[in-house]
């Protein structure tokens, strides 16, 4: 089981003009694209079980918080696009990736836990 400290981040529809406009989307998943390669993430091509665990916001009440960590996310960002924006930080060509279970939780902060079944 690998554990890496970064925030998951959905991957953003991206223009053409996205190469001269800094939009902030844009911008959050190019950070986490450096993050992935600087952590040497690794994301095997058939039965990996990767946890995205999303940070809960600050404005919440500790007893919000202590209800609902490590329980189902159930939010936005959808999770297709959470696993879009992980395949392509690492795979060049993301087709090789035939099997991966995938699911999102609540954590105190954002991290990336992938396990090789």
């Amino acid at each position: 089981m690998s554990e890496y400290p970064i925030c998951p981040v959905a991957k953003p529809r991206m223009t053409r003009s996205d190469k001269w406009r800094k939009r902030p989307a844009t911008q959050r998943y190019w950070h986490f694209v450096d993050l992935c390669k600087l952590n040497r993430v690794e994301l095997p091509c058939f039965g990996a079980h990767v946890i995205f665990i999303l940070p809960m916001p600050k404005s919440w009440s500790e007893k919000a918080k202590r209800q609902s960590n490590g329980k189902p996310h159930m939010q936005r960002p959808d999770l297709s696009n959470l696993l879009k924006a992980l395949e392509d930080a690492i795979y060049q060509e993301d087709s090789v990736i035939y099997n991966v279970y995938i699911e999102k939780r609540w954590g105190p902060e954002g991290k990336i836990i992938i396990d090789q079944k």
